[in-house]
């Protein structure tokens, strides 16, 4: 059985301890860093599943790490902050994180976040690295190249590195051309659990927006149906 190695940096020595041994209760492996600087080193030497971040630290930010861990990276990041403002967390989910929590948390709800971050990335990496594909089912919609089975995606001839999350909502509304989903719609077919904060999947769709469309301000493919929901466009 594979035991999930995670990342965890945070500047504050007993709060970072104090995750550890929750983490290390459910049979993670943890590995501690308390900069963005050393969580990159970490990184660079070691096999990690998950990295759990605090955005506000000394030398390097957790901000900035994340956008370079993202220049090399997949795994699923968990922000932590003591902020809540909205602005801080549209700005953490912009940078690649996958989920975000705020200070003060429970151990049982940054553990069950984790928990969900992993089997949704190791579901993302069984496909990617299947040796016999089954027969590939690629989705086009214009110049949007969404292929199901490789977990690729191509926009006007260019290819598009989209995170795990980011290509689950895309290949949702791809297979349902024309379809409204609404945010809540969306969270619960992708996370696959009860909508509670769908203000997520608003900075998912923003994100995926600006990989995919030459003008971001005047989408060609994912619109916006104001007050109702997402869709991606049909083509002639």
């Amino acid at each position: 059985m594979e035991v999930n190695r995670i990342l965890l940096v945070e500047d504050d020595r007993e709060i970072r301890e104090g995750i550890e041994i929750f983490l290390r209760s459910q049979n993670y492996i943890v590995f501690q860093a308390g900069d963005g600087i050393e969580g990159l080193e970490i990184l660079s030497r070691e096999e990690i599943h998950l990295a759990i971040v605090d955005v506000m630290m000394p030398r390097m930010d957790g901000i900035t790490m994340v956008a370079r861990l993202r220049e090399r990276s997949d795994i699923p990041v968990i922000f932590l902050s003591a902020k809540s403002e909205e602005v801080d967390k549209i700005l953490g989910l912009n940078m690649g994180a996958d989920d975000y929590i705020t200070k003060p948390f429970t151990p049982m709800e940054l553990l069950a976040r984790v928990a969900s971050q992993l089997r949704r990335y190791k579901r993302f990496m069984e496909r990617l690295n299947a040796r016999i594909p089954e027969n590939p089912a690629i989705h086009r919609i214009g110049g949007l190249e969404v292929n199901e089975e490789t977990v690729e995606v191509v926009a006007d001839g260019t290819p598009v590195r989209l995170t795990p999350i980011e290509f689950k909502i895309l290949l949702l509304l791809v297979k349902n051309p024309g379809r409204v989903f609404s945010a809540e719609e969306i969270y619960e077919r992708v996370w696959n659990e009860r909508a509670v904060n769908t203000d997520t999947v608003m900075v998912h769709v923003r994100n995926i927006r600006e990989k995919i469309e030459v003008n971001p301000k005047e989408p060609k493919y994912l619109k916006v149906v104001w007050g109702v929901g997402y869709k991606i466009e049909k083509q002639a």
